[in-house]
């Protein structure tokens, strides 16, 4: 951002906690006249206007451990029509893939080709045929034990949740994971719109195969921009959070972006990163 843009924009901070020392610092080094407190998400968040001096504000924000936005006006929480989610490791805290895997004691070979895939050294597809082929002959009671016993919604999840609602965007939760978390998901949460990967599933046992066109990049920012064709075509914001080097087509597809505690691929490319914060912290990021 150059200081231009950032010159009408006003400064978010977010972490757990913040002392009044930084806050004092960061107003002077963005030459800031006011410091508010933010109240939308869960952690301290305080909005320091106006602000300039992006640069040095990210590398003292990086020292702090804070998390920190410029925020353009008119990026207003009400123009939001339509907010996407990735599901592993960001709107839950588990790669389900690798829990599924742990109930067969081969967790340690199926996260390796998870991780490699997530930070883009190897192709989506390829990662996602080989870790289901590795699952051959599971029962599906093991899915349901890694969902009632493993998967843990992260940080905010819920209030991001509403606050969208609150506004009237719709939420869409696209995972190159299986929709037989997806749809429990969407039961759970009251989600509007799911898009995933089938597993096949015979006589009560995992195939090793996936049924219908599998749910890559491609696939999930295709998803996103036939929803965003419908319910942005007023001109509304699209939001989209992930993780993953997969996300990065949707998150490309999207007004505004955010890395979740993210790979350093996806933090690079994104509008904004949450590393410290919960997922209500998103909220914060609109006027």
């Amino acid at each position: 951002m150059t200081a231009e843009s950032a010159a009408a924009a006003r400064l978010v901070v977010q972490a757990p906690d913040i002392d009044t020392p930084a806050l004092k610092a960061l107003a002077k080094l963005a030459g800031a006249e006011r410091i508010d407190a933010v109240s939308r998400g869960g952690d301290q968040a305080f909005a320091l206007t106006p602000a300039v001096n992006a640069a040095e504000v990210f590398a003292y924000c990086a020292r702090e451990s804070l998390d920190c936005a410029f925020i353009p006006p008119g990026q207003r929480l009400d123009r939001v029509r339509l907010l996407a989610m990735d599901m592993d490791s960001t709107l839950i805290t588990i790669e389900c893939v690798d829990e599924i895997a742990d109930m067969m004691g081969i967790k340690r070979e199926v996260a390796a080709i998870t991780a490699s895939a997530m930070r883009g050294e190897i192709d989506f597809r390829e990662s996602l045929t080989r870790r289901v082929a590795l699952l051959r002959g599971l029962d599906v009671a093991a899915l349901q034990r890694v969902y009632d016993e493993r998967l843990d919604l992260s940080p905010g999840a819920e209030r991001l949740l509403a606050g969208m609602r609150a506004v009237g965007a719709q939420s869409l939760l696209v995972s190159g994971g299986f929709t037989f978390f997806t749809e429990r998901l969407k039961a759970r949460l009251g989600l509007d719109h799911t898009c995933a990967n089938t597993l096949e599933i015979v006589d009560g046992r995992l195939t090793g195969r996936l049924v219908g066109p599998i749910v890559d990049a491609e696939a999930k920012a295709a998803c996103f921009q036939r929803l965003r064709a419908t319910l942005a075509a007023d001109g509304g914001l699209t939001v989209a959070i992930g993780d993953g080097a997969n996300d990065l087509p949707m998150l490309e597809a999207a007004d505004v972006s955010i890395a979740y505690r993210a790979k350093p691929v996806v933090r690079a490319r994104a509008t904004y990163a949450i590393d410290r914060c919960g997922l209500d912290a998103v909220l914060n990021l609109f006027t």
